[in-house]
């Protein structure tokens, strides 16, 4: 028996792995509390911690930048995701939206799409990003597509140069030399260096509209738009539109005010002044995770100068904006009159492009005197927005609030008045988007 014994303890012994075998699985309860535990773990990390792996997330996504011409050198920022804060001084960045089905897929991989812009295809929308020096102002400007003007060398990315003309439809510059030609273009428009650029595509613009989940809209009088892919069909009323969505309403010229792509203008400075009001009152801008965030969206979806390529430039240029007011937000169409030589084109206003180009070098606030534009009305159900003024006057239509008994009144910002016939509005005035 003894031996009997000992051969059973050794069979326990020799056993030791099917004794581990024996030990009880992992369940549902117990794998809950590991995660729970490693959650508090994550929770419990400083915020400079949790924003640099943002920043080294959004750091992994980066694609090659392109350089611009007339950078001699690439800005950028050293600081890391841990200790982001707002760029230094002021910033110009040219934001261009491309027409191209290249790439595209889905319902643009059709010949009949293909057929209609490929390659690199046009510069549809081009706007400049204006952040003051102290981060108290903020003008956005529009430049027509069919605004001619006058371009200078461009040099492409083959190593060949498109030659210099003096007159050149505004759309046409993205597929005449890059991204860097739309830059150096405006640039010898309004006498500015620009050191930041980025370039969107259809399937960008989706993805950023979804990135911010999408953006209140308030509509005049129903927009229906057959051109747009997909057609885009919006009754009256307050609309939150995201996606594909999102990309016909930026899109849509036929369905909007005169069907004219002034009008367009007008209609996407009602969704950027809506989007400007949505992240003011979530808190995005007081949020460097979410920023970072939507910088992976950004450098996922577009094509960026190589001065954007550090994701945290990105978010630095975002947090210059934090302090700024939606009142002194100004989105606004760059100054134009119809061409002569051509009525299907138009061709800089002089006296009111001098204003701009001058208030835009010179570093100064814009202050429109003006209405929204072609397509856009103000939203008669809103209450109405303070407006910045200049030299302590209100432009006509601004309404100032009443100032408390007993407190010193807000001063106005001083800065350029344009006349009444330049169109647009700030990102404080909701407006409302009208069919034609």
């Amino acid at each position: 028996m003894a031996i009997d014994g000992q051969l059973r303890r050794n069979e326990r012994g020799a056993g030791v792995p099917v004794r581990h075998g024996r030990l009880g699985r992992r369940g549902p309860v117990r794998s809950i509390g590991r995660f729970l535990a490693f959650a508090v773990v994550v929770l419990t990390v400083s915020t400079g911690t949790v924003v640099a792996v943002a920043a080294w997330d959004v750091a992994s996504s980066v694609k090659p930048g392109i350089h611009l011409a007339h950078n001699a050198d690439t800005p950028g920022t050293t600081a890391s995701g841990a200790d982001v804060a707002a760029i230094t001084g002021g910033v110009n960045l040219l934001l261009t939206g491309t027409d191209t089905r290249t790439g595209q897929g889905g319902a643009y991989a059709t010949s009949a799409e293909l057929e209609a812009s490929s390659g690199a295809g046009s510069n549809d929308v081009t706007m400049l990003l204006h952040i003051a020096e102290n981060h108290q102002s903020v003008s956005v400007i529009s430049f027509p597509r069919d605004l001619m003007i006058p371009v200078p060398e461009c040099p492409r990315a083959d190593g060949s140069t498109a030659s210099a003309s003096s007159r050149v439809m505004m759309n046409t510059t993205l597929a005449r030399g890059g991204l860097s030609c739309v830059v150096s273009t405006i640039e010898k428009l309004t006498g500015l260096r620009i050191p930041f650029a980025a370039q969107i595509s259809f399937n960008g613009v989706t993805a950023m509209s979804n990135a911010v989940g999408g953006v209140t809209v308030c509509i005049a009088s129903p927009i229906n738009d057959l051109n747009t892919n997909p057609p885009l069909h919006l009754a009256a009323g307050q609309r939150t539109i995201v996606g594909d969505e999102a990309l016909s309403f930026l899109r849509s010229r036929h369905g909007v005010g005169d069907g004219s792509d002034l009008g367009r203008i007008s209609n996407q400075q009602v969704f950027m002044a809506a989007l400007a009001r949505k992240v003011e009152s979530g808190g995005v801008l007081g949020n460097p995770v979410t920023l970072f965030s939507l910088a992976k969206a950004a450098t996922s979806n577009m094509v960026l100068s190589d001065t954007l390529t550090n994701p945290t430039t990105l978010v630095q240029i975002a947090l210059a904006l934090k302090d700024t007011g939606l009142a002194n937000m100004v989105f606004l169409q760059y100054p134009t009159v119809a061409d002569p030589r051509d009525v299907d084109r138009v061709v800089p206003q002089s006296s009111g492009a001098e204003l701009v180009n001058a208030a835009l070098v010179a570093d100064q606030p814009i202050v429109l005197s003006g209405l929204p534009g072609r397509a856009a009305v103000l939203d008669a159900s809103a209450t109405p927005a303070p407006v910045p003024a200049a030299s302590g006057s209100p432009s006509p239509s601004a309404s100032v609030p009443a100032t408390p008994l007993g407190t010193a009144p807000t001063p106005m910002p001083t800065g350029a008045v344009l006349p009444a016939s330049v169109t647009g509005q700030t990102a404080a005035e909701q407006t409302c988007s009208k069919g034609n």
